[in-house]
């Protein structure tokens, strides 16, 4: 039987059919497709298009229409340049034949230059903390009803600071995760950038609901993602735990503003993200 990390690989890895034409698979769960799905999988599209020797340090997306888990997605992968030093690739994901995601994703020579990062949060280690997926097992007990959604498979979480998912209070829009791949996912860079792409898409619209009594599955709020940023700074493996460092510096117009940072455990800044997510509050 294929481990936990294999089958998340099938579904991110997306299968070629042509030069730009690649076809991506979902899990028959959640019920709309996970948004860091369709951006690891537009990612490995485009990464399969380019040299070995460029490396994606940026991508940004939006997205469009939710994504039917039940039909397979296509992805368009648009060939807009290649130059000396940057490589340029658009992908459009597409069901039915309707964009529902579309990103510019960039490529660059690996090349050495000035450096400066900011510093990681003074944070406990992950081993001083409760795994997310314990954490859900004793909150599922308690309220068999009310559990928003449940944690397994091959990825670990440990919050910090977990927020009450039954009855969350306003609180800063602040909030430090540990994660890590459970598996050897080995030192290629290319499929440990598809991963982070997949992974990046968690906590972000979270954030923004901090500052306010809700969480994304409260019964008044219609939350989804719209646009997503992903900067890859340095090298990086996922086998063992990176810092998701998040914060939410705005909130306005039924939307929510969100940046992350992702530091190895000896502090190394390896990459960023943002989103602007839609958190519109329905009517009572």
């Amino acid at each position: 039987m294929p481990s936990n990390l294999e089958k998340l690989l099938n579904y991110l890895e997306v299968e070629a059919i042509d030069k730009y034409l690649f076809i991506g698979r979902s899990p028959k769960k959640p019920a709309r497709i996970f948004g860091g799905q369709v951006l690891a999988q537009s990612l490995n599209a485009a990464i399969r298009t380019v040299p070995e020797d460029r490396v994606a340090h940026s991508m940004h997306g939006y997205f469009m229409r939710p994504g039917d888990p039940l039909k397979q997605i296509v992805y368009e992968v648009d060939p807009i340049r290649d130059g000396r030093s940057f490589t340029t690739r658009r992908v459009v994901a597409k069901q039915d034949g309707r964009a529902i995601f579309s990103t510019a994703v960039s490529f660059q020579l690996v090349e050495e230059g000035l450096t400066h990062q900011s510093t990681m949060p003074d944070v406990p280690p992950p081993e001083a903390l409760q795994s997310e997926e314990k954490e859900l097992r004793e909150l599922a007990r308690k309220y068999p009803d009310r559990v928003p959604f449940s944690m397994t498979g091959p990825i670990e979480r440990r919050r910090v600071q977990p927020r009450d998912r039954i009855n969350p209070q306003p609180q800063e829009p602040v909030q430090h995760l540990w994660f890590r791949i459970k598996g050897e996912v080995g030192a290629d860079l290319r499929r440990n950038q598809t991963l982070l792409a997949y992974v990046s898409d968690f906590g972000l619209l979270g954030t923004a609901l901090y500052p306010h009594a809700f969480g994304p599955d409260h019964e008044r709020m219609q939350a989804a993602s719209l646009d997503h940023a992903l900067w890859f700074h340095r090298p990086f493996q996922l086998d063992d735990y990176l810092l998701y460092s998040l914060d939410s510096p705005n909130a306005s117009g039924g939307r929510g503003f969100s940046r992350g940072s992702f530091y190895t455990r000896d502090g190394v800044l390896v990459a960023s993200s943002a989103q602007e997510a839609l958190i519109r509050l329905r009517d009572e």
